[in-house]
C-alpha cells in the first residue's frame, strides 16, 4: 500500500474531508506533528504523498517558531525531487516559501464562504470541480505566486491556488472542512478575527451548515482527480 504522510502544525488542523479520497486512492495515512518531530530529521522523500496542513502561525514566523525553517527545508527537498505534495493554507504558504516566493500578511483577513475565480489553467484541471462553489476561507496571509508555477484560482484579495506540473498542488482555501469538530474550534478560538471581518460565529456556523457539504464534496472530487493524475 502507498503511504501518505500528513504534516500537522496544531492538533486540530487535520486532513479532515481529504481523508476519504486519499484512502480511496490506495494510501495509508500517517500523521506527524511537524512542530514536535524535529523537522530537520523528517524523512519527506520516502512517502508516496506528502500533505502539509494548516496552522495559525505564518510561514515567516521563524523567530517564534524556529522549526519552520527546518520544515521549509525538507519541503524544498521534496519539491526538488518532484515528488507528490499537497499544501493546504499554511501548507500552501510553506510551499511558496520553499520555492523562493515572498510570504507575508495579506491586505485583509478573509473568513467565510466565497467562490473562487478560476484561471484558464484552473478550469482545465482538477479545480474545475470547484467552479461556482462557495469555498471556506480562513486566513490573513498571502504569497507571491512562485516562479515556474501556474496560478489556478484567486479571490479579490488573494491568490488561492497554484500548481507545478502534475505533482504539486497548493491550496490557500479550505475545501476539506466538513462536518467536523475542528470547525467549532476555529469558531471558539478566533472570535477576535471573526469580529474583525464583521462576521459572527453563529452566522459562520449557519453558512457552514448550508454550504459546507457541497464544498467538501467538490473538494473531494478535486483531490481524487489530482491524485489520479500524479506522475509518480
Amino acid at each position: 500500500m502507498k503511504r501518505a504522510l500528513v504534516l500537522r502544525h496544531v492538533d486540530y488542523e487535520g486532513i479532515a474531508g481529504y481523508r476519504e479520497p486519499i484512502e480511496a486512492a490506495g494510501y495509508a495515512i500517517e500523521r506527524v506533528a511537524a512542530h514536535h518531530a524535529g523537522c530537520a530529521k523528517l524523512d519527506t522523500l520516502s512517502p508516496d504523498l506528502l500533505v502539509v496542513m494548516g496552522g495559525p502561525m505564518g510561514a515567516y514566523d521563524t523567530d517564534k517558531f524556529p522549526w519552520l525553517e527546518d520544515e521549509i527545508a525538507v519541503i524544498r527537498r521534496r519539491l526538488a525531487a518532484d515528488l507528490p505534495i499537497l499544501g493546504v493554507c499554511l501548507g500552501s504558504q510553506l510551499i511558496a516559501a520553499a520555492l523562493g516566493a515572498d510570504v507575508r500578511k495579506g491586505p485583509v483577513r478573509e473568513i467565510g464562504f466565497a467562490p473562487l475565480s478560476l484561471t484558464d489553467a484552473g478550469k482545465a484541471g482538477p479545480l474545475r470541480h470547484l467552479d461556482g462553489v462557495a469555498m471556506l476561507h480562513w486566513h490573513g496571509d498571502t504569497f507571491d505566486v512562485p516562479a515556474g508555477t501556474d496560478l489556478l484560482a484567486t479571490t479579490a484579495s488573494y491568490a488561492q491556488a497554484f500548481a507545478r506540473g502534475r505533482n504539486m498542488l497548493a491550496l490557500q482555501f479550505h475545501a476539506e472542512m466538513g462536518e467536523d469538530e475542528r470547525f467549532e474550534h476555529w469558531l471558539t478560538n478566533d472570535v477576535a478575527e471573526i469580529a474583525e471581518v464583521g462576521e459572527t460565529p453563529e452566522a459562520l456556523r449557519a453558512a457552514h451548515d448550508r454550504l459546507g457539504p457541497t464544498a467538501v464534496a467538490a473538494g473531494r472530487a478535486m483531490i481524487g482527480e489530482w491524485l489520479a493524475g500524479l506522475a509518480n
